[in-house]
């Protein structure tokens, strides 16, 4: 089967959007599919074109942006181009491109399945205001043309302002997570990589330096934390600097972080294998995420896939993993003072978190994610 997927950022941007679709691309690809990814070349010096992993990467240029979606003036060339060889269509949203490439394959008779990620909320002013009636425009217009819609969670999809009209069309299906395994001596090269000492206890965040990740409610927990536990250490995981958009949110933070000293450690971007060793260093991994651009939050996943216990915001789809699993806790979103005493909580009885890795691991694997989206694709085209 030939399968067009399109979203506006993919690997080697980093979020939990592009590497969802990166893990979906590969996992089709060892299913025996033919898989192209049409998406922006958001880096002037990525290739247009490239192959990797066997997945087929297109990337049209960018004239500009408007605040974080990017103008392509080729993207319609080339979804018509590769529109003709295609099966069916995976639109990964929010996307402002998706509305016209669904509507051209509606046109010519390919299947469109419009996979919705999460609400749009883009910071105050003109701009970003404009750009998000755009894409929420966009929004409405790709699921009206597709065939199905998928989500991560009913959970979320029933509290979303957006998707609530579509549930008649929705096909719930998991975040494909996966993880490298990590030897103890790659755990002890990593230990020893960002000095962690045998004596701290560490509590791990990963994801970018970005509002919705709720960053400032963790940093005002800590004070709390180190009362009962004077060794913790925050390790936070993932691009702090020069994230998109969020400059003014990194300011702010700066002082709060500077004055914890060295019960904060930002480690960077890492390699798949040093976010297994990460996982495996730390006691319990947080995800205080605000609002509903955040729809899941597969770094708890990964964290419990590791036997990791998590602590996630009680929000629509956010909660739902550690829910389903019950290897962590959920708290209310924006209070430092309950996220404290979850994390003690979780610190002073790690074992009773620990149970049904293994049962994670197999509903959220890549190949079991891909698996399901096969039989969607299927259906819709007819095709085996």
């Amino acid at each position: 089967m030939h399968i067009l997927i399109g979203l506006t950022y993919y690997r080697p941007h980093y979020s939990g959007l592009t590497i969802y679709t990166e893990r979906l691309a590969h996992a089709l690809v060892r299913l025996g599919h033919q898989v192209t990814v049409l998406t922006s070349r958001f880096n002037p010096d990525l290739p247009e074109q490239e192959v990797q992993e066997g997945v087929r990467i297109i990337r049209p240029a960018v004239l500009f942006r408007l605040s974080k979606g990017v103008i392509m003036p080729t993207m319609p060339i080339w979804a018509l181009r590769l529109l003709r060889d295609a099966d069916v269509v995976n639109l990964h949203l929010p996307q402002m491109d998706a509305a016209y490439i669904a509507w051209m394959s509606r046109l010519l008779g390919k299947p469109v399945v419009a996979t919705y990620h999460c609400d749009l909320k883009l910071p105050n002013g003109v701009v970003h205001w404009i750009a998000n009636q755009g894409a929420h425009l966009a929004n409405h217009l790709t699921v009206l043309a597709a065939s199905t819609v998928v989500q991560n969670t009913r959970d979320y999809a029933e509290h979303s302002r957006f998707l609530r009209p579509y549930l008649g069309r929705l096909q719930v299906v998991p975040t494909p997570v996966e993880l490298p395994a990590a030897s103890g001596d790659q755990i002890a090269a990593f230990r020893q990589k960002f000095q962690i000492r045998a004596d701290q206890i560490n509590i791990g965040m990963v994801g970018r330096l970005a509002s919705e990740k709720g960053v400032e409610y963790l940093i005002e927990a800590l004070p709390v934390v180190l009362k009962r536990f004077p060794n913790a250490r925050v390790l936070y995981a993932g691009q702090y600097q020069n994230v998109m958009g969020e400059e003014q949110y990194a300011a702010q933070l700066a002082p709060m972080i500077q004055a914890l000293g060295e019960h904060w450690s930002f480690l960077g971007l890492l390699s798949p294998v040093e976010l297994t060793a990460f996982y495996h260093t730390i006691a319990v991994n947080v995800s205080p995420s605000l609002n509903s651009t955040e729809s899941f939050g597969m770094v708890q996943v990964e964290a419990m896939t590791c036997g990791t216990p998590s602590i996630a915001s009680d929000l629509p789809g956010v909660r739902c993993a550690v829910q389903e699993s019950g290897m962590g806790r959920i708290v209310a979103p924006r209070d430092s003072q309950a996220l404290a005493e979850a994390i003690i909580a979780v610190l002073e009885s790690p074992e009773q978190y620990r149970d049904g890795s293994q049962a994670v691991r197999q509903k959220y694997a890549s190949d079991t994610v891909g698996r399901q989206y096969e039989a969607i694709f299927k259906e819709l085209t007819g095709k085996q």
